[in-house]
């Protein structure tokens, strides 16, 4: 980096991985508003007691975690260096959210060892894509 252009030039893949923590983040909003939309008794019993028995806390983070994260992500698109506080603060939201399936017992017991997966999977997914925003930033590619 240099007192001219402290900025270092940005790789093509960088505007493709970024698309596709965009795509992701826009998928978990989907997913939330099909969440608290959707009525409770119109849900088969097993659901409805996973329901019933999620704290508010819980989707208060998975709110965080997803319109914190999908802020984050357009700025990752746009190289603004904001983007890493946000997905950083949308996988702390994710980590909250998820610790509930572990944290209260009414879910632990209605959650199978199966289940855990894609849970499993997001937090994965989060992390990588805050990650690669902490090495963007590191590398100089946002502004």
């Amino acid at each position: 980096m240099d007192q001219i252009n402290p900025y270092r030039p940005v790789p093509r893949w960088f505007t493709i991985a970024a698309l596709g923590a965009l795509l992701f983040e826009m998928f978990g909003c989907v997913m939330y508003l099909m969440q608290v939309s959707v009525d409770p008794s119109s849900l088969p019993v097993d659901q409805r007691a996973l329901w019933d028995a999620a704290p508010t806390w819980m989707v208060a983070a998975y709110a965080v975690a997803v319109w914190v994260g999908l802020i984050g992500a357009i700025l990752l698109v746009m190289r603004r260096r904001l983007a890493e506080k946000l997905l950083l603060v949308s996988l702390i939201a994710v980590v909250v959210q998820f610790s509930a399936l572990l944290l209260v017992p009414q879910l632990r017991n209605l959650t199978t060892s199966d289940a855990l997966f894609l849970p499993f999977v997001i937090i994965v997914a989060s992390y990588s894509i805050w990650h690669f925003a902490w090495m963007a930033r590191r590398s100089g590619w946002l502004r």
